[in-house]
């Protein structure tokens, strides 16, 4: 015996798997936007608390102060008063850099709330009719069809039917993956983006528990976990500048036993060029993004 055809629900002005078109986050690496919105933020972290987490920049950071302090005292030398400001702007730039990160995933988060709040699922009932409603209201079990061109509205695994599904969004993989019932190639994240065909989806995540929720939650999470390449990468940068700092250290000896007088800020000049201070910079930037 023949079941009857699935009924479509009346025409609602919601379109299906609807997502805004919310243009690119973060759309140039320099946007002028993100700058002046995190630059507050980057001299919030000049507290020793917050620099004294990057040992590289912390030791640029103190030498800023010394050098600002030498100028203070020493009003009519320009050098003083250039490698200071020289110093202060590098302990800026790192301070930005990291700032615009947070800045930029924090927006991330953001658009993907906001994707997955205007998300607009097909819920299938027992009668076989179908149902629009909020994403977010779907729950453990529910049964959702999706479309060429619909969003999959939550985390879940095929139980009808075979598609395309694009899931660059989640994956950066531009290259579209086939999605079916049955086997291991079934489950499906909430998000992507159907190509082709029709397939019914069982939900098997609860509200605020999907893909996209802790991607959220790991954004906006409050202290972020270095990953063990960045721990080794600070360890190897922080015993460089103790090296380079104690090689500095015995020049003062050196230069009054020949008769020379080498200034502090001479000083912390030559050893901010030598300690790795752009990869130390850049470090906290980098694992944020």
């Amino acid at each position: 015996m023949s079941t009857a055809a699935p009924t479509r629900a009346p025409h609602s002005d919601v379109p299906t798997g609807h997502k805004p078109d919310e243009g690119r986050v973060g759309a140039g690496l320099f946007d002028p936007k993100q700058l002046l919105k995190s630059l507050p933020e980057a001299f919030r972290k000049l507290n020793p608390r917050v620099m004294v987490k990057s040992p590289v920049m912390f030791v640029v950071w103190i030498g800023s102060i010394l050098t600002t302090v030498f100028s203070f005292q020493h009003a009519s030398d320009w050098f003083g008063w250039t490698i200071s400001a020289w110093l202060w702007l590098t302990v800026l730039f790192a301070n930005l850099a990291e700032a615009v990160a947070e800045g930029r995933g924090k927006a991330q988060a953001d658009t993907l709330r906001k994707a997955k709040t205007d998300t607009i699922a097909r819920r299938l009932l027992k009668d076989g009719t179908e149902e629009q409603v909020p994403g977010t209201a779907l729950t453990i079990g529910d049964l959702v069809v999706c479309e060429a061109g619909d969003v999959i509205p939550g985390d879940g695994d095929v139980v009808e039917g075979v598609a395309s599904v694009d899931e660059s969004a989640i994956t950066g993989e531009s290259a579209p993956v086939i999605r079916e019932s049955g086997g291991d190639r079934c489950a499906v994240t909430g998000g992507t983006k159907v190509l082709s065909d029709r397939i019914v989806i069982k939900i098997t995540t609860k509200p605020g528990e999907t893909f996209i929720d802790r991607m959220i939650n790991l954004v906006e999470g409050a202290a972020r976990q270095k990953t063990p390449n960045e721990i080794a990468l600070n360890i190897l940068l922080a015993s460089l500048t103790i090296v380079f700092l104690l090689a500095v250290a015995t020049l003062p000896p050196f230069a009054n036993f020949a008769g020379t007088h080498l200034t502090m800020v001479v000083l912390v000049a030559l050893l901010v060029c030598l300690i790795p201070t752009t990869i130390g910079a850049l470090l906290s930037a980098i694992g944020i993004a």
